[in-house]
């Protein structure tokens, strides 16, 4: 029997957004539609993982995004020390999701192969692909390969049981998916895999794209590595924190429970 996880969703940063700015094919009512930020916890009770790590306030500023909160710092409510966790998963190195790595000098970060290529390749050169990395954070996470603290994988692999990873590509080259056994059943941390509930179900990618082609297919791993639709958290949808409940009212918009029920909704593909 696998073990069971807590799983969290930490909001951190917020900013608005329209509907057409949230869709490849652009959106013809294109009201608003604003972006969260998340970075995502999993309690297990011999191990726990910290999925992503966020980004500062002074990037928040230089790309207007609203700074709600330290996200690394808010770990400390749900009973996680920065100074020692052990495991870090990287969904991928851009900078909303790879920044404040700094702030866990004890921990291995884990990614995969195809995303540290992707982030220190050829593709930077490229403003609408690099610009949405940090140098920063790239050249950091460099030198934690040559410090012995990054641990790749090539693939889909199980981290621990209940805990596995799994190579999607599409959003970028090394995205990766996390899946967790919770009380629940299967869930799985699609991050930028689908940022919203509505790319995914209606077929309709995130803009910043990089394989058009393995985004779609990623899409249809979300669905398989999970046991329900329901069981798929994406990466930056405001309706997450209104379907979960949160950590007691003090945390509530900033910290929820994805290992609990969610509740219902219409879905946006009916």
């Amino acid at each position: 029997m696998e073990d069971s996880y807590e799983l969290f969703a930490i909001r951190f940063a917020t900013m608005e957004r329209t509907a057409a700015e949230n869709f490849l094919d652009g959106d013809p009512h294109n009201g608003p539609m604003p972006m969260d930020y998340f970075v995502w916890a999993a309690i297990g009770r011999r191990r726990t993982y910290v999925i992503d790590t966020g980004y500062k306030q002074t990037v928040a500023a230089k790309r207007g995004r609203t700074f709600l909160r330290c996200p690394v710092q808010t770990l400390r409510e749900i009973g996680i020390d920065p100074a020692s966790q052990t495991d870090v998963i990287l969904t991928h190195m851009h900078y909303d999701h790879a920044g404040n790595f700094d702030l866990f000098p004890n921990a291995r970060f884990h990614l995969q192969d195809a995303e540290m290529a992707f982030a220190t390749g050829r593709y930077m050169s490229h403003r609408a692909i690099g610009g949405v990395y940090e140098v920063d954070d790239v050249v950091g996470l460099v030198r934690a390969v040559f410090d012995g603290r990054v641990k790749f994988h090539a693939g889909d692999v199980e981290l621990a049981p209940g805990l596995s990873l799994h190579h999607l590509g599409g959003h970028t080259m090394g995205l990766q998916a996390v899946r967790v056994r919770t009380a629940r059943g299967w869930v799985v941390v699609a991050s930028d895999a689908s940022h919203y509930f509505a790319n995914m179900e209606q077929g309709r990618p995130f803009p910043l794209v990089f394989d058009v082609g393995k985004m779609f297919d990623g899409f249809a791993r979300l669905r398989n590595l999970a046991d329900s639709p329901e069981h798929i958290v994406p990466g930056h949808d405001p309706l997450v924190r209104q379907l979960y409940p949160p950590v007691g009212e003090r945390l509530r918009d900033i910290i929820v429970r994805l290992d609990a029920q969610p509740a219902s909704r219409p879905r946006t593909d009916r």
